[in-house]
């Protein structure tokens, strides 16, 4: 039987939450990452470091479709907000560029630089940076951190479909173990910025996450695509077979993946 987070002491929600501690391939997993990411950047070229607002890491990476008109697949990099580059994961523009899409790799300011309150304030400016830059619709998606990020701004007016990969949908869990030490979220922003406790109306939204997950991070994708679905929102829930939080963006690179696989099939319904 699952262990409600509620009756976790410090020490067992931090393990609770430590992706990188379940997973034992965790740095072959990273450095392949890198490696993939560097090729990438060296065959594609793109637009570098394209500046989105006045902070450091307001940056993204843009990547263009083939085809004219093409919608926009917009990726946030996870890390618990408060550590990781869009550069160690821009291989995953392998997969929305072969579905047609442009791809923005986006960056943002970590804690604890950055409130909770200005990260989600950095991406509302980057999707209507792009908006104003002619990127009239956009495909939101991000990872872990990300993840929560996309499900804040799924109610963007240009966004025009979602995917949320592991992603993480209530922070009051976050708060209660040492993730929180630099992140120092304040009562008023675990209510403001917990998607699970205002499912809003947005655009129609994949939650995936892999099957070989922490349970926790399982039950934050589940339980919030259920909630979505119960409040009238289009949600599909999407496990990945065999995958964990760090393998399942191996998939997200995949045009024919099972989360591009989903996302596309919710964008033809």
């Amino acid at each position: 039987m699952t262990i409600a987070w509620r009756d976790m002491d410090r020490a067992a929600l931090d393990t609770a939450y430590s992706n990188t501690g379940s997973v034992s391939n965790v740095r072959e997993i990273a450095l392949e990452f890198e490696g993939r990411s560097a090729a990438f950047y060296a065959d594609c070229g793109g637009e570098r470091d394209v500046k989105y607002g006045p902070a450091p890491r307001e940056c993204f990476d843009f990547f263009p479709a083939t085809k004219a008109g093409a919608a926009t697949f917009v990726f946030l990099h996870g890390g618990y907000w408060q550590s990781q580059v869009k550069e160690n994961f821009a291989f995953i523009a392998e997969g929305p560029l072969a579905c047609d899409m442009n791809v923005a790799l986006a960056e943002y300011t970590l804690a604890p630089d950055a409130s909770m309150t200005q990260i989600v304030a950095e991406i509302g400016r980057l999707l209507d940076f792009l908006v104003a830059r002619g990127h009239s619709k956009l495909i939101l998606c991000g990872h872990s951190a990300g993840g929560h990020l996309t499900a804040m701004h799924r109610g963007h007016p240009a966004v025009s479909h979602a995917l949320a990969v592991s992603g993480l949908f209530d922070l009051e869990p976050i708060s209660a173990g040492s993730l929180n030490d630099k992140l120092g979220l304040s009562a008023e922003e675990i209510a403001r910025y917990s998607p699970m406790q205002h499912i809003d109306s947005g655009a129609p939204m994949v939650v995936s996450v892999g099957d070989a997950e922490l349970p926790e991070l399982i039950r934050h994708s589940r339980e919030y695509a259920s909630a979505c679905t119960a409040a009238g929102e289009r949600a599909s829930y999407v496990p990945v077979p065999g995958a964990n939080h760090f393998s399942i963006l191996f998939d997200l690179a995949r045009p024919d993946g099972v989360q591009l696989s989903a996302l596309m099939q919710a964008m033809r319904g």
